[in-house]
């Protein structure tokens, strides 16, 4: 499948002042095939390390570290002679020894002309645990589920995505074309973005097979709770993730650690919304009063609402059958809209947004997204009906003066004065 930061990972490969790459994500995500593919196809000699499937490899780093060394016996061990601009050595599931995380930083200070590539499942949960962690010395790269319009281009559906992509003014889409749209996001809505999960309905067209994987991966999750941390800590994580399918299908969507366990109290879960986030399995919107630059300087971090990292996922731990894909309006309605607003949230973060915020009146009104972009500030109201009430946005309008005001719905494009309407199939373009 094709993955957009392939396109990144061939100018990290030519840029003259690259470091060696820490590619992170949630398990699964497909981090290992993207980097199979990005060797194969661009490297005369491809060398791949499973630290997890291989304990043995460890001794390939015994001694002091030298990259020198390191490279000699990783030669050693595959019978080949790397090359430093022929060949890309690949780390995969690095976490699982720490000392191959550490010798990153000898790998840049001594032999950047290397390629080095490494991955690995909770690899942002074992960062944080290294003393040693080579800061400064590595560069980032973050793979998220499949997006919708990764989606897209794995339905053969290029065209549709290019004309999204190169859209210069807001006009309504032919009917035809915006339902056929609306009716592959619903199916993408249901599906998710996980690879495995896509790959299987695209092969098979079997909705109950993509079920059966998501309600696996998700159970690979909960194993991955008590593999990597205590015992009390997977319990309390185990308690929080199950929570956030009901704390996004309450009307406010606003986070409670009291529907987390009865009395409950934010000393008792931070740690475990910082592992859960540093996974990638969620994503945050924190609220902010009053809007002005930096969002982050007027965040409450207090306050916040918690995303699933994957809608399909989401819909695996409500349940949801397979039936509401037909139905014209009920997925995006169903539960107080929340696949919408995850959905949206998703598209935002890998569109690039490292931090969500959402904005509050002290009386009822809500926005639910509140956007940056080149030094101007947007407000972004997520509809999952076609319901033209802008009461929220109005009234942040009257109060803040932004040059656009935006709604996402089911509706096809509206421009309107100040007022523009997003069809949610195009979140992800550069119109906004």
């Amino acid at each position: 499948m094709n993955r957009t930061l392939y396109e990144k990972l061939k100018l990290w490969k030519i840029d003259p002042k690259r470091k060696p790459l820490l590619i992170q994500g949630a398990r699964q995500v497909g981090k290992t095939y993207l980097v199979n593919e990005f060797g194969k196809n661009e490297f005369k000699e491809y060398i791949y390390l499973n630290f997890e499937q291989n304990s043995d490899l460890k001794t390939l780093f015994a001694g002091n570290l030298n990259p020198h060394n390191i490279i000699k016996n990783i030669g050693l061990y595959f019978g080949k002679k790397i090359i430093y601009n022929k060949t890309l050595i690949f780390f995969d599931e690095i976490q699982i020894f720490p000392r191959a995380i550490t010798s990153l930083k000898y790998f840049y200070e001594q032999i950047p002309e290397f390629h080095i590539i490494a991955a690995g499942s909770l690899l942002g949960v074992s960062v944080g645990k290294q003393s040693s962690f080579p800061v400064g010395k590595v560069n980032f790269m973050t793979l998220y589920p499949m997006s919708f319009s990764e989606y897209l281009m794995a339905c053969k559906e290029e065209f549709l995505l290019e004309s999204l992509e190169k859209m210069k003014s807001i006009e309504p889409l032919p009917e035809i074309i915006h339902k056929k749209l609306i009716s592959l996001l619903k199916m993408y809505l249901y599906l998710g973005g996980m690879p495995e999960v896509l790959q299987d309905y695209l092969d098979n067209k079997d909705i109950a097979s993509s079920r059966k994987i998501q309600n696996e991966i998700l159970k690979a999750y909960q194993r991955d709770f008590s593999k990597y941390t205590n015992k009390t800590q997977a319990i309390k994580t185990s308690e929080l993730w199950r929570s956030i399918p009901y704390q996004l299908a309450k009307e406010s969507k606003k986070f409670k650690y009291s529907d987390v366990r009865k009395k409950a109290r934010s000393s008792d879960y931070e740690q475990t919304i910082e592992w859960l986030q540093k996974a990638g399995l969620i994503n945050l919107a924190y609220n902010i009063s009053t809007p002005k630059l930096p969002l982050a300087g007027y965040a409450d971090y207090s306050k916040f609402k918690i995303y699933l990292f994957d809608t399909g996922l989401l819909g695996a731990m409500l349940k949801l059958t397979s039936d509401i894909i037909v139905s014209p309006t009920k997925l995006f309605t169903e539960y107080n809209g929340a696949f919408i607003e995850n959905f949206v949230a998703s598209e935002l973060t890998i569109k690039g947004n490292e931090e969500l915020f959402y904005w509050t009146s002290r009386s009822d009104a809500e926005v639910d997204f509140i956007l940056e972009k080149e030094n101007n500030i947007y407000p972004l109201e997520v509809k999952s009906g076609t319901s033209r009430n802008l009461k929220s946005l109005r009234s942040y309008a009257q109060k803040y003066k932004p040059e656009l005001i935006i709604r996402t719905s089911p509706r096809n494009f509206v421009e309107d004065n100040d007022f523009l309407n997003i069809p949610l199939y195009a979140i992800f373009s550069d119109i906004i």
